[in-house]
């Protein structure tokens, strides 16, 4: 049987008005007894009435999260540090998947925004012209975009493509395929950017190619056109599509990274689960959820914006080398790989 706000009174030797403060009105109660109250309610496992509560605070207790692909392990860690940092705030989240539609997005938004104190808004693919009519529609939060000065969190792409690309560099690289993903991805164009940066510092040329499908199969596309532009390394837009690019090259018999060197984007799990482990750069995905949580709640907190309170975060990013990055094969030249592939070795 549910514990009830009455045996959490009589345990606390308050009234049922101030437990019922306490939870909903915290400003109102003594520290002190606050604190007596939540305990004696942790220890007996009261949970308050939400639908209670809402109609006193004007709040649900709900947050909602929208991915472009809940399938991708990128977004799931993202989702998975959300949903931690919620239940730690006593909050529930509500998950859309958008299916990398940006029409999906904006509608998903408005079906939440009745049901939800506000969204976190994971990646958006959408043009920033619909993003900004969502404003104002719900408190938002987004991750991974600077967009229509809304609250971010945001990973430092840029820095991570740099780390990436100067790796290759020091190896010995000189020609370097890019393989981008969405064209809307704010990320993407950020790594773009990183990549040309310390392409230009480090003499190296990049074959920017795509756009692709952030996808296994993305990847595996992809691996045919890098071969036939003759690169040496292959830095992808995430670790999905790498590891389609190497199932692609095992598929055509060149070795990795003796004929060729692969490195991803995000350091998902399974990017140290392949034949040979992958070179990536580590992104702080859970470590992104949970501030965003933390933001769009301090923004709940204080709607209006308060001086000296930052309202986005940067997070920093990390080369994490593994297996599939080495230095190119003795005496080899622009477009070796590609022919010995392309006759079958």
């Amino acid at each position: 049987m549910a514990v009830t706000i009455h045996e959490v009174a009589k345990g606390a030797d308050v009234s049922v008005s101030t437990v019922s403060r306490a939870f909903t009105m915290p400003e109102m109660v003594n520290a002190a007894t606050r604190r007596k109250v939540l305990q004696v309610a942790e220890e007996l496992g009261y949970q308050p009435n939400r639908a209670a509560r809402g109609l006193v605070t004007g709040k649900t207790g709900n947050i909602g999260v929208v991915v472009p692909d809940v399938a991708n392990p990128f977004f799931s860690a993202m989702l998975k540090g959300c949903t931690a940092r919620a239940r730690e705030v006593r909050h529930v989240v509500f998950l859309a998947d958008a299916a990398e539609d940006p029409r999906v997005e904006a509608e998903v938004v408005g079906a939440m925004a009745k049901q939800v104190d506000g969204v976190v808004l994971c990646s958006p693919r959408m043009q920033s012209e619909h993003l900004e009519r969502l404003v104002g529609t719900t408190p938002i939060v987004l991750i991974n975009r600077d967009e229509a000065g809304l609250p971010a969190v945001l990973m430092d792409s840029a820095d991570g493509a740099r780390q990436a690309l100067e790796h290759l560099a020091a190896l010995g690289h000189r020609r370097v395929a890019h393989l981008t993903g969405p064209p809307a991805s704010w990320a993407g164009e950020q790594r773009r950017d990183g990549v040309r940066a310390a392409a230009a510092a480090g003499d190296v040329e990049t074959v920017e190619l795509g756009p692709f499908p952030p996808t296994f199969q993305g990847g595996v596309q992809a691996a045919d056109l890098a071969l036939a532009r003759g690169v040496t390394a292959v830095l992808a837009f995430n670790d999905l599509m790498a590891v389609g690019v190497l199932n692609r090259l095992a598929a055509r018999g060149v070795s990795v990274p003796g004929d060729i060197s692969v490195t991803g984007f995000d350091d998902i799990e399974m990017s140290a689960m392949t034949t040979e482990p992958l070179t990536t750069v580590r992104m702080p995905m859970e470590a992104a959820g949970r501030a965003a949580v933390d933001l769009l709640l301090d923004g709940l907190d204080a709607p209006e914006p308060r001086d000296g309170v930052p309202t986005h975060r940067w997070l920093g990013t990390q080369l994490i080398v593994r297996s599939t990055t080495a230095p190119p094969r003795e005496g080899t030249t622009d477009g070796d790989t590609a022919t010995r592939a392309l006759v079958g070795r």
